[in-house]
């Protein structure tokens, strides 16, 4: 399964008003759409959208994405306010659009976020216990799904690759020996 990698969706993230959201036009880039057709379907389905579901952007929340995030200079002399979705306005969304693309960037974002929590409750799990096998099985199990969500398809060499992450209490490591063909 081809699961949207986590720098292609976590760029993307930024936070307004404290809410991790996705800006419309990054939406569109997802779903390789134009963002007026993004912004049509909440036009044309209000009531799959209350509130928690996006956010209008303000005057001053433009200003301040236009000055710290360069792909968004071209709202600088735009007369139109962003919307942004949150996690749950980004399902609903999915629920709206109906091309192939959309289906499986849907198909995509919702492996990846069972991915994560997943990876979660397997990170909770090691946390409370002290057996050492079972430590052992969820180290193997969250290494495993941090793999599945950060390894992009690279063509098969001789190397070898280690990855490592530390969460404070743990450390992760993965190593990943490839050999040509």
């Amino acid at each position: 399964m081809n699961f949207l990698k986590f720098n292609s969706v976590e760029e993307k993230i930024i936070i307004i008003r404290g809410i991790p959201v996705i800006l419309d036009s990054d939406v569109a880039e997802l779903y390789e759409v134009e963002t007026k057709r993004i912004n049509e379907a909440v036009k044309n389905n209000p009531d799959k959208f209350p509130e928690g579901y996006l956010l209008e952007v303000n005057q001053n929340e433009k200003i301040e994405l236009v000055e710290n995030f360069d792909r968004f200079n071209k709202l600088k002399h735009s007369t139109v306010f962003p919307t942004a979705f949150t996690e749950k306005g980004m399902y609903m969304l999915a629920t709206i659009l109906k091309s192939p693309k959309a289906t499986q960037t849907t198909i995509d974002i919702v492996e990846t976020f069972a991915k994560f929590r997943e990876l979660s409750r397997a990170v909770s799990q090691l946390s409370k216990t002290e057996n050492e096998l079972t430590q052992k099985s969820l180290m193997q199990k969250s290494g495993e799904i941090i793999a599945d969500l950060l390894e992009n398809d690279l063509e098969i060499t001789d190397a070898e690759t280690t990855w490592e992450i530390n969460l404070a209490m743990m450390k992760f490591k993965r190593t990943v020996r490839q050999k040509k063909k």
